[in-house]
């Protein structure tokens, strides 16, 4: 058996307490799991809570490296998930620690969904096509990332084809000077990185150009 000594809260985040045991070592768990645990100082831990008891803190681990990375941009489930185990993360301690995120409302991929949605959509010009390969590279489900497509094409009243043919009105700004050749390469480079295809691009490049696309 080993005895809880004492059970202090630590100043690494709120919510954190440090729990020392008689065997010298130590573990820091979460408030949540003080009351699920039942810890407290003079507690006696048989063999298998204390297994309990170390897992939970190398949860904690995980769910605080997982806050921090959700600090730095926001990020789908499964995207967090790789991202922990990258970091060394055994993968069923990412899933707990992914799971009690979202539980929190801390990772809610609907809400990531639309948000990436309307930042490419509305920010870089992307496409429908280029936002879903997006959001499936990100880990997004794909009924999840179709339907958040739909409600920010709905509510932003996205026009594609105005859309493109002002990316390329914009971007055949930046090319003056360079031969035409070489303008329409690139203006049809730039646009098809951006998931168009290619007779969107083509009649963007026809208003842009003045007609002269065609021939390329």
């Amino acid at each position: 058996m080993t005895k809880i000594v004492t059970l202090t809260e630590s100043g690494r985040r709120e919510g954190r307490y440090l729990v020392e045991l008689d065997d010298a070592s130590s573990v820091t768990v979460s408030v949540e799991a003080i009351s699920r645990l039942r810890l407290g100082p003079g507690r006696m831990l048989d063999e298998a809570e204390l297994a309990d008891l170390r897992e939970e803190g190398e949860i904690l681990v995980a769910y605080d490296r997982a806050l921090d990375l959700l600090a730095f941009r926001p990020r789908s489930a499964v995207e967090l998930r790789r991202r922990l185990v990258q970091k060394g993360i055994e993968a069923p301690r990412a899933e707990v620690a992914v799971s009690r995120l979202a539980e929190r409302g801390l990772v809610d991929d609907r809400a990531f969904a639309v948000a990436l949605t309307r930042s490419k959509a509305l920010g870089a010009g992307a496409s429908k096509r280029r936002v879903g390969q997006e959001l499936a590279r990100r880990g997004v489900a794909r009924e999840v990332a179709d339907a958040a497509v739909a409600e920010v094409w709905e509510e932003e009243g996205v026009d594609q084809s105005e859309v493109i043919e002002q990316l390329a009105r914009k971007r055949l700004a930046s090319l003056r000077g360079l031969d035409a050749p070489t303008q329409r390469r690139r203006l049809y480079g730039f646009l098809a990185r951006r998931g168009y295809d290619a007779d969107e691009i083509r009649r963007a490049m026809d208003a842009a150009l003045g007609g002269d696309a065609a021939e390329d």
